[in-house]
C-alpha cells in the first residue's frame, strides 16, 4: 500500500509505502536533517521501549537519580 502526501508549497511529494517487511519513507532532499533525525530517534526510542513494563514512577525514579549522581560527579566543575 503507498500513500502519496502531496506539499503544496514547494509541489513535491512525500510517499510511504508499507511492504511486508518494513515501512519506506521517502521525502524530498529538501527537508531539514535536524528534524528527521530528531524523528528517527523519537522512533527509535518508541521501538526499544515499546515492549517494557516500567512504570512512570520508576522512570522518573531512575532519571531523579541519574541526575543527582551526575550533579554529586560534576558539582566542583560549575560552583567554585
Amino acid at each position: 500500500m503507498i500513500f502519496i502526501i502531496f506539499d503544496k508549497i514547494n509541489r513535491e511529494a512525500m510517499q510511504i509505502e508499507r511492504t511486508t517487511d518494513e515501512i519506506l519513507i521517502r521525502i524530498p532532499s529538501y527537508v531539514d536533517t535536524q528534524g528527521l533525525q530528531r524523528l528517527i530517534d523519537f522512533l527509535t526510542y518508541r521501538e526499544a521501549t515499546s515492549k517494557s513494563k516500567a512504570k512512570q514512577s520508576d522512570i522518573d525514579e531512575l532519571a531523579a537519580e541519574v541526575k543527582k549522581d551526575w550533579w554529586d560527579n560534576n558539582r566542583s566543575r560549575f560552583i567554585k
